[in-house]
């Protein structure tokens, strides 16, 4: 299926696109907020990665009588992340999740949303879904929303694959201690919410898997040679015969990053309109693949 969640990468101007990331990234952090509290402030929820530690962290200093707000622990954290992971990544990588989890830190202590719902399991459910749309907003942008997302995105660079389920069992640990001092419901729901964060992630950012592209057409030698300059991936050219049509014609097969999808379909039709596309997901694949770097 074609992947149809707006990206800015398809916008071809860079500073229209640096202005298109950066008003989306304000977006994600207006939307963080709302979440947090609308959503998971009245459930006494804890959200994934650093905002939720920095939320634990408000907490337990509440205990003792210190004023740390969430705010200023959401800065405490992820500003030496961001100083840390930026150089492997990119600087306007960071500079993007530099701009998120200020706004959110921004928004926190200038708006005041209002709770919505009443039930739990709702709160859970909406929240958890809205705060997993919140961080792939983010990665669509090629920011994030900082703390793990640094972390995942880096491992992730890395070894070419996605970690998200092991940040889950990360922020699961938190979550035991937040559960140990502040009662095992509260803490129970949170691993819900962050288990539903965490599918809705899995399912919108694609970044990290993978799809076959297998091509009939008749003009092999110009489908591929646009394909390669454009993707910069190589194509596997098998004469076929047609059983129906008993014309001669040619199977293009490559692999290719899930989000590349729309635009490797475009290109193809723009080359050559008759041409049949089939696409499939692949589970494993081993050897060399070019993955355009986070810029």
């Amino acid at each position: 299926m074609v992947n149809k969640v707006f990206n800015p990468e398809r916008i071809s101007s860079p500073q229209l696109r640096l202005l298109t990331s950066v008003l989306t990234i304000v977006c994600s952090s207006l939307l963080q907020t709302f979440v947090i509290q609308v959503f998971m402030d009245p459930c006494n929820l804890l959200s994934s990665g650093f905002t939720g530690v920095a939320l634990l962290m408000n907490k337990i200093a509440t205990l003792i009588g210190i004023d740390l707000s969430t705010s200023l622990g959401i800065l405490i954290l992820n500003i030496p992340a961001a100083l840390i992971c930026g150089k492997h990544i990119s600087k306007r990588f960071t500079f993007l999740s530099c701009i998120q989890f200020c706004l959110t830190s921004l928004f926190l202590k200038i708006f005041d949303f209002q709770p919505l719902l009443d039930e739990v399991i709702l709160n859970v459910v909406f929240g958890g879904f809205l705060y997993g749309f919140v961080t792939v907003i983010a990665l669509k942008t090629d920011g994030s929303t900082g703390g793990t997302d640094f972390i995942a995105l880096y491992v992730s660079e890395k070894f070419h694959q996605s970690i998200w389920n092991y940040v889950f069992l990360f922020n699961t640990l938190v979550l035991l201690i937040f559960g140990s001092m502040f009662g095992w419901a509260a803490a129970g729901w949170s691993i819900l919410f962050q288990l539903i964060s965490t599918r809705t992630i899995s399912t919108f950012y694609h970044r990290y898997s993978q799809i076959l592209v297998e091509v009939t057409t008749q003009d092999p030698e110009e489908v591929a040679k646009a394909y390669a300059k454009q993707f910069r991936h190589g194509m596997t050219v098998i004469p076929a015969y047609g059983g129906y049509s008993q014309k001669n014609f040619f199977l293009c097969r490559s692999i290719i990053s899930s989000y590349e999808e729309h635009d490797v379909l475009s290109l193809i039709h723009q080359i050559d309109p008759s041409a049949i596309t089939y696409t499939q997901k692949v589970d494993h694949f081993y050897g060399s693949f070019y993955r355009r770097p986070i810029e």
